[in-house]
C-alpha cells in the first residue's frame, strides 16, 4: 500500500472555489494585524459581562465549595487514596473561581456552565465525605484532576472511559492522547465543561482517551509538555493502563502537540496520528503568518529544540499516520516533515483529504482510524534491534534502550544507530557529537548468553562489558576520553550539562520552581524598579499562560526545604537578594556593586542586568534562574509556532531601554555556557 494516501476528486474548478474561499476565510482569521508587535491584542482576551445576580450567586457558591474542600482536607488526612482525589473537586472551584476573579465569562452561556460545575463539585464533595469515588466507575467523558508539582497549582484533565472498562478485569487498556487545539477563549471552565459531555474526535473501543489541558495554549511546549506527562501518571494510578499500546494524537495546534510528543518520545507509542499543525518554526510561519524572521542567532538555534523536522529521524522508531485536508494551509507540516524525512530514507505515510479544509474528511478519518487501530492492536515493540535517533540536547536525551549523557555540543545535531546483533553477544553502535553514552535493556529483553561478556563496538573501539544479569538484563555506560571510547560512566561530581540541567532558560520551568522576591535595598533604583515590575509581569503572565500562581517567597524565607525541590529563580541584584548574596561568586556570570562581568566585557550597574540560567551551588541537582521567567512574551502567543525560547543560557540586558511585547529590555549580548557550564565565547 502506497503511504501517499488519497480520495476521488472533485471538478477542478470546484476545488480551485474552495482554495480562494478557504484562503480568504483564514487571510481574516490570521491577518497582517498579528505581525504588529507593537499593536499586540492581549490573550486571553477580556470576557463578557455577566449579569450582577448571577455574580453574586456564583460567587457566594465558590465560597461554599471552597469550605467544603478545606473540611475534606482535614477529615481525610488519614485516607490517602481519598485525599489524593480531592483535586476532582478542586477542578470546578478553580473554574469558577478564576472566570470570576480573572474576567474569564467569554460566553453568556458560561454562567450555565459554571453553576453545573459547582453542582458536581458538592456532589463529588459528599461523595468523598462517604469514602466513594462513583465518578471514576462510570463509562464515558469524565473531567478530572491533579495537582502539579510545577507550581502547586490544580490542573484539569479529561479522560474517556470506555463502555468496556470494568473495575478488577485481568486486562491492561490501550490509552490514547488526544491534543486539543487552539482555542483563546479555553479557560478551565470551558475546557471541563466540554470534558464532562464530549467524547472527542476520536474515541475507540476498548481505549481509554485523556484529553490533557495542557495549561492552556501553549502546543504542549515546557509546563505544558510536563502537563501530559503528569495526567498520565495520574491516569496510571486509577486505571491499568498498557504502556506498550499508548498512541499519540491530536489536530491543529494538538497536531503540531503530536508532532512534537511523536518526534522527541517516538519509542514510547504504539503509534501516532499528527493532523495538521504546524512541525517547525520559520516556515510555518511564513507560509501561514506571512511573517518575514529576523531571529537573534541564538533563537534560530533554539529552533531545534521543538522542531521536529530538525529531529525527523526520530519517526524511524515509531509508527506515524499524519494526516491533512487537501486545502488547508497547514497541510504544510506534513509536507516540510515528508522533505525531512526523504533526507533520512523515510516516505511519510500521509492520508490526506479531498477539497477538505481545517478538518477531517469522512474517508480519510476513517482509513487513519483502520490504520491506528491495527498499529495499537500490535502494541509497540518491546525491544527494537536499531535503534537510530538524534537530539540537539540533552533534554531529549533517551530512545528506546539508548540514553546519550553528554554531548560534545548543545544545540548541534548528535546521533546514535546502535544495534543489538541477531546472535552472539555484540552490540554495534556509531555516534555523532555524543561523548557519553548508556546501552540499558530492562529484564527479559537482553537477548545474551548470561554466560559471557558482552563485546560493544563503539565509533570503531572494541569494549568488553559485564554479562547480562540472570534476569535477562544489562546495562554498560561508556564516555570519551580524549578521542577514545572507555567503559563506565562520567564522574558523579563533575560540573556539566546533563539531562534536565542543560539549559535553556525556559527548561527551568518544567519542574518546580519558586520566585524568589529581593527584600532588601537594591544596588540603583533604576535596576530595582525594573525587577519589581519584570517580577510582577512574569506571575502575571504565568497565570495568563501556565494556568497557576506562580509560588513566591521572599529571599529571607527560602529554606533548606525549598532549595532541595525546587528551581530557584532569583529576583533583584547580590544586594537586595540575599540568596543572590550567597553564591554571587559561584555563577557563570559575576554581579558585584561595580557591575555586571563577563570574560568578555564588563558592564555597568546602573543600567545592565544580567539574566541567565546556571546549576545552584547548594544543591548542584537544582537550577537558580537570575531575573527571568520564560521568555517568549505578548507577541507570541498569537502564533503557537512563535513560542519558542528567546533567550539562550544567559543574556546582558540594558534595562533603561524599554520592556516590550518581544523582550523584557534591550538585549545588549547574549549566549550559551559550554559543556561543562564554563564561559563559551
Amino acid at each position: 500500500m502506497r503511504p501517499r494516501v488519497e480520495f476521488p476528486f472533485l471538478a477542478s474548478f470546484f476545488l480551485h472555489a474552495l482554495v480562494f474561499a478557504a484562503a480568504v476565510f483564514t487571510v481574516r482569521a490570521d491577518g497582517p494585524a498579528d505581525n504588529l508587535a507593537d499593536k499586540v491584542r492581549r490573550v486571553p482576551g477580556p470576557g463578557v459581562a455577566i449579569p450582577d445576580d448571577a455574580r453574586h450567586e456564583l460567587t457566594e457558591g465558590v465560597g461554599q465549595l471552597s469550605a467544603e474542600i478545606e473540611a475534606l482536607r482535614s477529615s481525610l488526612t488519614n485516607q490517602p487514596a481519598l485525599l489524593a482525589r480531592l483535586p476532582d473537586v478542586q477542578i470546578f472551584h478553580k473554574a469558577v473561581d478564576w472566570a470570576l476573579r480573572y474576567d474569564e465569562f467569554f460566553r453568556t452561556n458560561e454562567v450555565k456552565a459554571a453553576r453545573e460545575q459547582l453542582v458536581e463539585g458538592r456532589k463529588r464533595a459528599a461523595a468523598l465525605r462517604s469514602g466513594t469515588t462513583p465518578w471514576l466507575a462510570q463509562p464515558g467523558p469524565v473531567a478530572l484532576g491533579y495537582v502539579s508539582r510545577i507550581d502547586g497549582s490544580v490542573q484539569p484533565y479529561g479522560l474517556v472511559i470506555p463502555d468496556t472498562y470494568a473495575a478488577g478485569l485481568p486486562h491492561r487498556w490501550r490509552l490514547d492522547f488526544w491534543f486539543h487545539g487552539r482555542g483563546e477563549q479555553l479557560s478551565e471552565l470551558a475546557f471541563v465543561s466540554d470534558r464532562l459531555r464530549n467524547r472527542g474526535e476520536f474515541a475507540p473501543a476498548n481505549a481509554f482517551v485523556l484529553h490533557p489541558y495542557g495549561r492552556y495554549c501553549n502546543g504542549s511546549r515546557f509546563a505544558g509538555e510536563t502537563d501530559a506527562w503528569e495526567a498520565l501518571a495520574d491516569v496510571q494510578r486509577l486505571f491499568p493502563i498498557d504502556e506498550d499500546r499508548l498512541v499519540v494524537r491530536g489536530f491543529s495546534l494538538g497536531g503540531a502537540s503530536c508532532w512534537h510528543f511523536a518526534v522527541h518520545h517516538a519509542s514510547k507509542w504504539a503509534a501516532a496520528a499528527p493532523g495538521a499543525g504546524f512541525s517547525e518554526t520559520a516556515e510555518f510561519l511564513d507560509v501561514f503568518q506571512n511573517e518575514k524572521l529576523t531571529p537573534a542567532p541564538w533563537e534560530q538555534k533554539l529552533w531545534a529544540l521543538h522542531d521536529a523536522t530538525a529531529n525527523a529521524l526520530n519517526v524511524s522508531m515509531v509508527p506515524l499516520v499524519a494526516y491533512s485536508g487537501e486545502i488547508d494551509r497547514q497541510k504544510q507540516a506534513a509536507d516540510v516533515m515528508a522533505a525531512a524525512l526523504a533526507r533520512e530514507g523515510m516516505e511519510l505515510t500521509h492520508v490526506i483529504g479531498p477539497k477538505t479544509a481545517h478538518s477531517y474528511e469522512k474517508a480519510a478519518k476513517a482509513e487513519i482510524n483502520r490504520r491506528i487501530d491495527a498499529l495499537a492492536a500490535l502494541g509497540r515493540e518491546a525491544l527494537p534491534r536499531t535503534v537510530r535517533f538524534t537530539t540537539p540536547s540533552l533534554r531529549y536525551n533517551r530512545m528506546a534502550w539508548v540514553t546519550v549523557d553528554a554531548l560534545g555540543a548543545h544545540w548541534e545535531p548528535a546521533r546514535v544507530e546502535a544495534t543489538v546483533a541477531a546472535d552472539g553477544n555484540n552490540l554495534v553502535a556509531r555516534t555523532r557529537n555524543v561523548t557519553a553514552i548508556t546501552f540499558e535493556l530492562p529484564p527479559g529483553l537482553a537477548p545474551f548468553d548470561v554466560r559471557h561478556e558482552i563485546m560493544v563496538e563503539l565509533d570503531g573501539f572494541r569494549l568488553r562489558t559485564g554479562p547480562p544479569q540472570t534476569d535477562r538484563s544489562w546495562k554498560a555506560s561508556f564516555h570519551r576520553e580524549g578521542t577514545n571510547w572507555i567503559a563506565g560512566p562520567l564522574p558523579e561530581n563533575s560540573l556539566r550539562k546533563r539531562h534536565g540541567l542543560q539549559g535553556p532558560i525556559d527548561d527551568a520551568f518544567m519542574d518546580s520552581f519558586v520566585f524568589v522576591r529581593p527584600t532588601r535595598r537594591p544596588l540603583n533604583a533604576v535596576v530595582g524598579n525594573w525587577a519589581s515590575n519584570e517580577l510582577a509581569h512574569a506571575a502575571e503572565h504565568w497565570r495568563r499562560h501556565y494556568r497557576g500562581d506562580v509560588r513566591i517567597k521572599d529571599d529571607t524565607a527560602i529554606t533548606d526545604a525549598d532549595i532541595a525541590a525546587s528551581h530557584l529563580v532569583l529576583w533583584g541584584d547580590p544586594q537586595s537578594n540575599t540568596q543572590l548574596a550567597r553564591i554571587a561568586d559561584k555563577l557563570g556570570v559575576r554581579w558585584d556593586a561595580k557591575g555586571v562581568h563577563t570574560p568578555a566585557a564588563g558592564y555597568p550597574v546602573d543600567r545592565f542586568v544580567p539574566a541567565f540560567i546556571y546549576p545552584n551551588p547548594l544543591n548542584p541537582d537544582r537550577y537558580v534562574v537570575v531575573n527571568s521567567s520564560f521568555t517568549f512574551r505578548e507577541y507570541d502567543y498569537l502564533n503557537n509556532a512563535r513560542q519558542t525560547p528567546k533567550l539562550p543560557d544567559w543574556a546582558i540586558l540594558d534595562v533603561t531601554q524599554p520592556m516590550t511585547s518581544r523582550a523584557p529590555a534591550g538585549i545588549t549580548a547574549a549566549g550559551f555556557f559550554g559543556e561543562n557550564w564554563e564561559w563559551k565565547p
